[in-house]
């Protein structure tokens, strides 16, 4: 590859050593010989590491609905699970104080319902969005930490990505029976002295946890794959990323 895509100075600095070390000792020799794979090791062309980071992704991806879109995906992962919205905190402690726990237990478990029935519906949308990458972008992600290629996808596809999942998760809430549990429980709380219940929305609650799960479980394979070997499922990613 050109001398631009190794950086100037690493070039030059092979260059220059060149010279001096032609007449020198076998070490001498070694040492040059050393330098100059390490400076071909760092050459590796835009299009190997696009195509590297856009497997990455889709692998993970995969993984991450595979995970998450199954029962139990989101309720029985602590890091991921879909908790009752910190704007319902009196309306939960005013219904479980007056009996209504275990309404409010099913109430927690079918808002995770619906984001495990829309989870498997994310998968293309993932997969459009990581053909938008450029190989600039794949290149400074490859460089970047752990979750690089994560954060850099959910910052340019969250917006897009939510609005097409709206819908999903609206009538995955109305399947498993999530708005209507709501209005029941709303109907009990505001019988409670005193308590009027500000409205909320749902969709938009259980849409962005659902994929803020999704993305924290992308960062889980990413990070498997760029750290862990085995985490390696293709001769593209062991050449990508074992390097």
């Amino acid at each position: 590859m050109s001398a631009p895509i190794m950086g100037r100075r690493a070039w030059l600095a092979a260059v220059t050593a060149i010279p001096a070390l032609a007449g020198l000792s076998a070490p001498a020799e070694a040492q040059l010989d050393r330098l100059l794979k390490g400076l071909s090791g760092s050459t590796m062309s835009d299009a190997k590491i696009g195509s590297g980071l856009k497997e990455a992704l889709q692998v993970g991806t995969e993984k991450a609905v595979g995970q998450t879109g199954t029962v139990d995906g989101f309720f029985a992962n602590q890091a991921i699970k879909i908790l009752m919205p910190s704007e319902l905190r009196t309306f939960e402690r005013g219904l479980r104080a007056v009996g209504y726990g275990p309404q409010i237990d099913d109430f927690v478990l079918s808002m995770n319902r619906a984001a495990e029935r829309a989870a498997p519906q994310a998968k293309q949308i993932f997969w459009g969005a990581i053909g938008d990458m450029t190989f600039d972008d794949a290149r400074k992600i490859w460089s970047g930490p752990d979750n690089a290629a994560t954060m850099f996808f959910k910052d340019k596809t969250s917006g897009r990505l939510a609005t097409a999942f709206s819908p999903i998760v609206d009538h995955a809430l109305g399947e498993v029976g999530v708005t209507r549990q709501y209005k029941d429980l709303v109907g009990r709380f505001e019988q409670i002295p005193f308590m009027q219940m500000q409205s909320f929305d749902l969709t938009r609650y259980v849409t962005g946890k659902g994929l803020d799960g999704l993305f924290h479980v992308v960062a889980e394979q990413e990070k498997q794959i760029r750290t862990n070997p085995a985490a390696r499922t293709t001769e593209l990613l062991r050449d990508v990323f074992g390097k």
